[in-house]
């Protein structure tokens, strides 16, 4: 488990953790503006897709707050573990309810109709969901808060999930094929089991998911 870096100054560890608060803030006031937008457009074109997307939105939202209830505590290392659980739970739950809603897409055949909403809301947080993944995980690092940087995952895989659905919702609408973000559904909620069974764990660092930022990490530095 990630521990606080010796080497940071006080001032400089305060000024990350409100910076962690305000990106988790941020995140939160956008999952619930989300979720109310997608799981309108998804009942007016009678998407299951989207209104799963919408309830993914709610999912985020306990993640986000336990990371920002942690780090309004006086000691934030002391309550890692917990927030972990946190976390984890979050994720076993998007992974539930995304395997949940693709079968029962693809069981039901539903006729999805063109929602020019649901387009717009998944394309824009395609673009606004990585860049508050990439804040929080950067100051999450430099604090050194495996919590941080494990919520800051979550929200990457929330960002593959809306580019799934986006992808679904061009196919069906060009070319009718209905089961495509179905299938893309079921791909990440196996991906959100593997990550919610390693926060479980209390281990931010060890998932593909880590191991792929601590790539692009290694990169940049280079």
């Amino acid at each position: 488990m990630t521990t606080p870096t010796p080497r940071l100054s006080d001032d400089r560890r305060f000024v990350l953790q409100r910076r962690i608060r305000w990106i988790v803030a941020a995140t939160i006031v956008y999952n619930l503006i989300e979720a109310v937008v997608a799981i309108a457009a998804g009942t007016v074109a009678s998407s299951a897709a989207l209104i799963g997307f919408g309830l993914d939105s709610t999912i985020e939202v306990p993640s986000a707050a336990a990371v920002a209830w942690q780090f309004t505590r006086r000691d934030p290392e002391r309550w890692e573990k917990g927030t972990f659980r946190v976390i984890a739970v979050a994720f076993f739950a998007l992974a539930a309810y995304v395997t949940v809603a693709s079968v029962l897409a693809l069981v039901g055949r539903a006729d999805v109709e063109h929602s020019t909403l649901g387009l717009v809301v998944t394309a824009v947080s395609v673009v606004v969901m990585p860049f508050l993944s990439f804040a929080e995980r950067r100051a999450g690092r430099e604090l050194g808060s495996a919590t941080a940087v494990a919520d800051s995952k979550q929200t990457l895989i929330c960002t593959y999930l809306s580019a799934a659905v986006l992808v679904g919702l061009v196919l069906n609408s060009l070319f009718g094929w209905w089961w495509a973000d179905a299938l893309a559904g079921l791909v990440i909620a196996a991906f959100a089991i593997r990550e919610g069974i390693e926060a479980w764990r209390g281990d931010a660092c060890a998932t593909s998911v880590g191991m792929l930022l601590e790539d692009e990490h290694e990169h940049a530095d280079r």
